[in-house]
This record gives structure tokens, C-alpha cells and sequence, in this order.
């Protein structure tokens, strides 16, 4: 096994959550370019709205079943933790399914940016708590797994 992949997996994370909060701002700038009609097809929310969505959920549903149960296996201590993440990633597919509505209602710029911060304040919590909390494990993971089973498609 190579001891640098065995270390990485406190960096993936990390660079997942870089990619996350990227997409959220691509997201948030199609709502005002959506919102311009000179500026930016109504096409382009929908695909940066969309694609934020579903690299979001497809990390946290990649956590829920590949990283968090090695993790838990590893250090079972990390239960509660663990519980509490799994918790955040249901409230914000509920906040998620949310925007995909909004955006095929055809919400008005204002209303898909309070979705966004919702998503992006609940997000940002849900990130700092996971780094806090798990790290330190992490770095220490001993997985063979591809990324993207325990991260996600990112």
C-alpha cells in the first residue's frame, strides 16, 4: 500500500470542500447572469444550479456510504459525530430538492439566492464541524477505496 494515499485522505477532503464552495459560487453568479438576459442564457442557471446540486448530494450520499463507515469502523468512537453528519447531509437534500423546485418553478433571482445562502450558510457549518471533527482520522485512514467511492465524483 503507498503511505501517501493512506495520508491523503484528510487533503481530499478538504479539496472536495474547495470544489463544493467553487460550485456554489459558479451557482450563485448564474443566478445574477440568469437574472441579465443579456448577459447569460436562463440554460446556464439551470446547468450551474443543477451541477451544484448534484455534486453536493453525490459527495455527501459518497460519505454516507463508503467513507463514514470506514471511518466508523476504524474509530467507532466517531458514532455521535458521524450520526450528526449524516443528519446535516438529509437537511440539506431536503434544501436541495428545494432549489432544484424553485428553479423549475422559475423563482425570481431574489428567492434562488435565499435558497443559495441557505444552502451555502448550512453548508459552510456542516464543513467546518466535519474538518473539526475528522481530520485527524482521516489522515490516518487506511483505505484502498478510489476517491470517488468514499468522496464523491468531484
Amino acid at each position: 500500500m503507498d503511505d501517501t494515499r493512506i495520508v491523503a485522505w484528510d487533503h481530499e477532503l478538504r479539496a472536495a470542500h474547495s470544489k463544493l464552495r467553487a460550485a456554489l459560487e459558479l451557482a450563485r453568479d448564474s443566478v445574477d447572469e440568469g437574472a441579465d438576459a443579456a448577459s447569460g442564457p436562463a440554460a446556464d442557471l439551470t446547468l450551474f444550479c443543477v451541477g451544484f446540486c448534484s455534486a453536493l448530494d453525490g459527495h455527501h450520499r459518497s460519505e454516507d456510504a463508503g467513507l463514514f463507515p470506514e471511518l466508523r469502523a476504524e474509530h467507532p468512537e466517531l458514532g455521535p459525530v458521524i450520526d450528526k453528519l449524516m443528519q446535516d447531509h438529509s437537511m440539506l437534500s431536503y434544501l436541495l430538492a428545494d432549489l432544484r423546485a424553485a428553479i423549475d418553478g422559475g423563482a425570481e433571482p431574489a428567492d434562488l439566492h435565499r435558497h443559495l445562502d441557505g444552502i451555502g450558510a448550512i453548508m459552510e457549518s456542516h464543513f467546518a464541524y466535519e474538518e473539526r471533527q475528522v481530520l485527524v482520522p482521516l489522515a490516518a485512514l487506511r483505505s484502498t477505496r478510489p476517491v470517488t467511492e468514499l468522496l464523491g465524483p468531484l
